[in-house]
């Protein structure tokens, strides 16, 4: 008397599409979650160029009594460290105002639809275009 071994190795048809199944879920559901994390780390390039921006200004303004529209003079560089923004600051020292406008050149950024350029001004007032509600740009 014989006895067959009938055992199978490998996957059915039906375990392999369950398991692309199960891959397909958890990437709809990570892959939104992580690239919304890289915009809002990208952004905070941005935020910490300006307000280093803003704060150099106010202490040149100490120094010599008026603001100055060059970068060098503070010691700003732009685009920033990762290259990611461009940095530019408008002065009126007639009005004794300037605003450091941070606009992304490369990466992420570019596809950053809720907070395309980042504002500072003389005042502390910090705003984003094209968000109406900026505080979710600068993190608050």
């Amino acid at each position: 008397m014989t006895i067959k071994n009938n055992t199978q190795l490998g996957f059915t048809l039906i375990e392999l599409m369950i398991a692309v199944a199960i891959l397909g879920i958890i990437a709809s559901i990570a892959l939104p979650s992580y690239f919304e994390h890289v915009k809002r780390t990208s952004r905070t390039e941005a935020i910490t160029a300006l307000l280093d921006a803003a704060n150099k200004q106010e202490q040149f303004f100490v120094d010599n009594r008026e603001y100055t529209a060059s970068l060098d003079n503070l010691g700003v560089t732009s685009p920033t460290e990762h290259g990611f923004y461009s940095i530019t600051v408008d002065v009126d020292n007639d009005g004794g105002s300037f605003s450091f406008t941070a606009t992304p050149v490369a990466g992420p950024p570019l596809k950053d639809d809720e907070c395309k350029t980042l504002t500072i001004d003389d005042a502390g007032l910090k705003t984003a275009t094209p968000k109406a509600n900026s505080s979710l740009c600068w993190g608050k």
